[in-house]
């Protein structure tokens, strides 16, 4: 279990640096009005592939980790610990809601007609992915979660 929470976080920072560059080409493309590129769109693969490849990883951890176990054998009191709520409904509700947004802006860039509508759905859709996903990494200065900028 190690292993996978030490791939888990390596794929966060990933997954921020994809993001990033997803966003930064968008937001370029938007002010310069340029032609949506081959590089936006890897950009954008990118970023989703990282983000694809760090659910399964969570997915696994979910349904092995001792501390989630702990948490949905007693989901009221699960409730009440933030770092349990946090670990078993919040992390993994807005990993996948982060991850909806990222498909579905993916998808609606496909079928964009315009340059200039490809590059402002991708800043509204990987833009509002990335706030999302800010939100639910478990940063080490959240001290109800205690969690290091690596798994020890």
């Amino acid at each position: 279990m190690t292993t996978l929470l030490f791939v888990h976080a390596i794929l966060r920072y990933l997954i921020l640096l994809a993001g990033l560059w997803a966003i930064i080409r968008a937001f370029k493309g938007v002010n310069s009005q340029a032609p949506y590129s081959n590089a936006d769109n890897k950009a954008s693969l990118f970023y989703m592939i990282f983000f694809d490849l760090q659910v399964v990883v969570g997915l696994i951890l979910f349904f092995i980790s001792p501390l989630i176990q702990s948490a949905t054998a007693d989901m009221g009191a699960a409730m009440k610990n933030p770092t349990l709520r946090f670990f078993t409904v919040e992390h993994t509700v807005m990993a996948l809601i982060s991850l909806a947004l990222l498909h579905i802006g993916r998808s609606k860039i496909k079928k964009a007609t315009t340059d200039a509508k490809k590059h402002k759905l991708a800043l509204v859709f990987f833009g509002l992915s990335f706030i999302v996903l800010l939100l639910l990494i478990p940063w080490p200065f959240r001290e109800a979660l205690s969690r290091g900028w690596f798994p020890n």
